[in-house]
C-alpha cells in the first residue's frame, strides 16, 4: 500500500506507470550509448514490475534514442527507480549524450467517459 492511500478489506486496482524516455547522444557517442540502453534493457526488463522497456532511435535523427517503459504499478516503478543498475547505468551514460539526462513524459490513458 502506498503512503496516503485509502485502507481497504478488498484486491484495489492499481494503474500502470507509462513513460516515454527521450535523450540525444554526442556525435560519434551513438553506437556506445545503443550498447549502454540495450545492456540496460536487459535488467529492466528482468525486474518483476517491468512489464514493457522498449528501446528505439528516431528514424530522422539518429542521434536521438527513445524508451517507452510500463511498469505494473507504482510500487513497481519506484523499485524499478532504486535499483542499482538505473544509478550505474544513468552514470555511464551522462557523459555520452547532451544536456544533463534523459527527459521524461508520463502518460494517462484516454477512456471513453
Amino acid at each position: 500500500m502506498t503512503a496516503g492511500a485509502p485502507a481497504t478489506t478488498g484486491a484495489v486496482p492499481t494503474s500502470p506507470v507509462v513513460l516515454y524516455a527521450e535523450f540525444t547522444a554526442q556525435p560519434g557517442s551513438e553506437a556506445h550509448v545503443a550498447s549502454l540502453i540495450l545492456g540496460y534493457a536487459d535488467s529492466v526488463r528482468a525486474e518483476p514490475g517491468n512489464v514493457a522497456f522498449e528501446v528505439y532511435r528516431r528514424e530522422d535523427e539518429p542521434l536521438r534514442f527513445f524508451v517507452f517503459e510500463t511498469y505494473r504499478d507504482r510500487d513497481a516503478f519506484e523499485a524499478h527507480l532504486a535499483a542499482s543498475a538505473g544509478r550505474a547505468f544513468n552514470q555511464a551514460l551522462r557523459e555520452h549524450i547532451q544536456g544533463s539526462g534523459s527527459d521524461l513524459s508520463f502518460l494517462t490513458p484516454v477512456t471513453r467517459a
